[in-house]
């Protein structure tokens, strides 16, 4: 195979997310105020490039869509509170609630806000598919078919809406609860132009009160906001969030020890063994004084290889004989890697690459890598590199938050004589070099678009070949394509199931 099995979840969504938090009273102003730090900033709060998790956070708490996934990944009413689907799969039909309203807003006469329509949600949707608009999220409705409705979506009335497909796929609905999919007024685009990335108008239990970039975001409690809990009490129950922008992991460490932060997200290098014990949870001296919080995170960390031998560096490449890709998996310890650089918060990657937690995962099919170095050797010894005579040194890339799991892959494969050379590089250069396929070993990771296997698998699709899609290690197998068209139009769950990890056996051989 192509990469090296390993996973763990780290941050705060439905796998594992671990959160450490405090609570604190703000008696002097008696409010309810959650502080958190995001160190890799915010660049836009307009939902149509809501493309990172740092501002899907933000944007979640000011916009609202049709339907929202709940802590079970069940697909759930949102601001439609009922939809159907047509017998053939290809037309979907949405009932609007009457009781949401945007946000009180300058854009609104009298600037108070108003009640949404189906015509907010197609004026939305058609949006993300306009070219001047330029969305990255715009491949969410390539399936629609845009000569029926008002290009592929039609506002019936006020309440009623209606999506045409080209072709059945029944993941369609938790495409729509992704941020690309959350609900903007014209007015407020119309008004703000490209300021309304930093003038957001939206539904969600938040607005906007203040941001001023690189140093501080505040967000407001919505009292109109329209969803309540299981008791019928009102939501949200803070009454703010304030979002900090330091950049410096150790600093905001030290914030959050301080008391200026309540939650740290994720399992940082810097202090995750200050804070966490081998086993994974609290060390003792902060029992008491913080709470641990884990839930599912639908992430896979991954190391990816270039497999692309129509490319010279990569056909001159030991990395293009499966033998040598089969080897370097064998030759990581995925136990000891997530129990000693992640203290044991997430899970090693025994099955295929879709991870624990999404609906069709099965941890006795596919069969993944198992720790076995002798056998490494072996394949090596097989690919004509006898205890990795003439192999020449491997670049393994990334950025300076995942080096120390390449320092780990580094010495686990020079114990079989694999040389690595590790190569640490800013973000944007990363970026820059796996988009172009300048890459010949990365670390990488995949967190699911929405809950269904096909958000991960659509990685190895080789339509889906980078720069124009997300397929970094540009693996071609027709048997594997001709399978993931067949499960995108699949509507019996079992059998899109068993499609699925068919795709995934084929991926790690």
């Amino acid at each position: 195979m192509h990469f090296s099995r390993y996973l763990f979840f780290i941050g705060i969504f439905p796998g594992i997310i671990t959160g450490v938090s405090c609570n604190r009273t703000h008696e002097a102003t008696n409010k309810k105020i959650l502080y958190y730090n995001e160190s890799k900033g915010v660049a836009s709060l307009d939902p149509a490039y809501a493309r990172n998790q740092s501002a899907i956070w933000v944007v979640n708490q000011i916009y609202n869509g049709l339907l929202q996934i709940d802590d079970s990944l069940n697909i759930r009413p949102c601001i439609a509170y009922r939809y159907t689907i047509s017998s053939e799969g290809k037309e979907y039909t949405f009932w609007l609630r009457q009781d949401v309203y945007f946000h009180d807003s300058p854009v609104f006469p009298s600037g108070i806000g108003r009640r949404v329509t189906a015509y907010d949600v197609e004026y939305s949707f058609r949006r993300i598919l306009d070219p001047k608009v330029a969305s990255p999220g715009s491949w969410i409705f390539a399936n629609v078919d845009t000569l029926r409705g008002n290009g592929g979506f039609k506002a019936v009335n006020d309440s009623v809406f209606k999506i045409f497909l080209r072709s059945p796929f029944p993941a369609f609905v938790g495409i729509l609860t992704m941020p690309y999919c959350f609900i903007v007024p014209r007015e407020a685009i119309d008004f703000y132009g490209k300021d309304f990335r930093s003038h957001p108008v939206g539904t969600g239990p938040f607005f906007l009160k203040r941001w001023i970039e690189g140093e501080k975001m505040i967000l407001l409690k919505n009292h109109r906001y329209f969803e309540k809990d299981s008791n019928n009490q009102p939501l949200p129950y803070l009454d703010a969030v304030v979002i900090s922008f330091i950049i410096d992991k150790q600093s905001e460490f030290m914030q959050f020890i301080s008391g200026k932060l309540d939650f740290i997200s994720g399992v940082n290098p810097f202090f995750k063994d200050e804070l966490l014990t081998r086993q994974g949870s609290l060390n003792e001296k902060y029992v008491g004084r913080l709470n641990l919080l884990k839930s599912p995170y639908l992430n896979m960390e991954y190391l990816g290889m270039l497999v692309d031998t129509t490319l010279p560096w990569v056909k001159k490449s030991p990395l293009a004989q499966k033998t040598v890709r089969q080897a370097i998996n064998m030759a990581i310890d995925r136990e000891k890697l997530v129990a000693y650089l992640r203290n044991n918060i997430g899970y090693p990657a025994k099955a295929g690459f879709v991870p624990r937690g999404i609906p069709s995962f099965c941890d006795t099919f596919p069969k993944g890598y198992p720790y076995l170095p002798d056998s490494a050797r072996k394949l090596l010894a097989w690919a004509g590199y006898p205890n990795g005579k003439g192999l020449s040194p491997i670049t393994l890339t990334t950025t300076s938050d995942y080096a120390d799991i390449c320092e780990y892959v580094q010495h686990e494969l020079s114990q079989i004589n694999i040389p690595i050379e590790i190569d640490v590089v800013n973000g944007l250069s990363y970026r820059e070099m796996l988009a172009n396929a300048r890459l010949m070993m990365f670390r990488a990771s995949w967190i699911a678009d929405y809950p269904d296997a096909e958000s991960f698998l659509s990685l190895f699709y080789s339509p889906n070949f980078s720069p124009a899609g997300s397929n970094y290690t540009h693996f071609r197998n027709d048997q594997f394509d001709r399978l993931y068209l067949q499960a995108l139009t699949t509507k019996n769950t079992q059998q899109r199931y068993r499609l699925y990890r068919q795709m995934d056996q084929i991926i790690i051989e």
